[in-house]
């Protein structure tokens, strides 16, 4: 166990409630905080990484920052769960759509995350490990969408090491697409994989939603400031998931 607080979170113990929301921008963590919870209080700023503790729909839910990429999340989820006794992690983020039937804004719920990613290795597994979501949050996740009137789909998402890649230059990146695609994967992130892989390790809970910001096929984009506020959602979603789950 832990001691808190830990290398980089300073929150005191008891500072995060039961479930924390995890965005990759810290911008969107603050946004969450004072858009969503009634009288949020920033319980961690460690390089800028901003958490934040508050109350939704009267139950204490947290919110703060992993930055981007399996390392990150890697590192933040594993204090979380550890030193301050987290029990549900669900990622809000964004990803880059690589099916024709899902759009700009649509909802991405990962069932699983395969990966390219050596952040398994750590385990010292016997041949290949399958992350997957926590079904009771996937459960409320899909409860919570159709009730807030979202289009959504569930299902496998692809957690990348890279976000430049030679896939523009080089056939087999075009051929590693077009596997993905073919196999049914949703769409392209770069976290679910590592914080999937710590829960079923610390036996906790964990859950990925992502609003689609691009798409792969299409060449379609959102700004970075719609990315940032207008996906607000996918965070009802994810708040109305927290409330359920308080007393699980």
């Amino acid at each position: 166990m832990l001691t808190t607080p830990t290398p980089h979170i300073s929150a005191k113990p008891g500072d995060f409630g039961k479930t924390v929301l995890m965005p990759g921008d810290p911008l969107r963590s603050k946004f969450i905080a004072e858009n969503f919870l009634e009288n949020p209080v920033l319980v961690n700023n460690v390089r800028g990484v901003q958490g934040y503790t508050g109350t939704y729909k009267g139950v204490r839910v947290s919110v703060m920052a992993s930055g981007m990429g399996m390392p990150a999340i890697g590192i933040y989820s594993h204090e979380l769960y550890n030193g301050y006794g987290v029990e549900n992690i669900i990622r809000v983020g964004s990803a880059g759509a690589i099916q024709e039937n899902i759009h700009l804004y649509d909802l991405v719920i990962a069932q699983g995350a395969c990966t390219d990613s050596n952040f398994a290795k750590q385990f010292h597994l016997p041949g290949t490990f399958a992350p997957i979501a926590s079904w009771e949050l996937l459960q409320q996740a899909v409860k919570a969408a159709e009730e807030n009137g979202a289009t959504y789909h569930v299902g496998n998402v692809n957690s990348s090491d890279v976000f430049y890649g030679d896939h523009v230059d080089v056939p087999e990146g075009l051929d590693s697409l077009y596997g993905l695609r073919k196999m049914g994967v949703m769409a392209l992130e770069m976290e679910a994989a590592a914080l999937y892989m710590n829960a079923a390790r610390y036996g906790k809970r964990a859950l990925c939603i992502c609003t689609i910001s691009d798409h792969v096929l299409t060449g379609e984009e959102t700004t970075s400031e719609e990315r940032q506020t207008a996906f607000t959602t996918m965070m009802k979603v994810a708040l109305d998931v927290a409330v359920a789950m308080e007393n699980k």
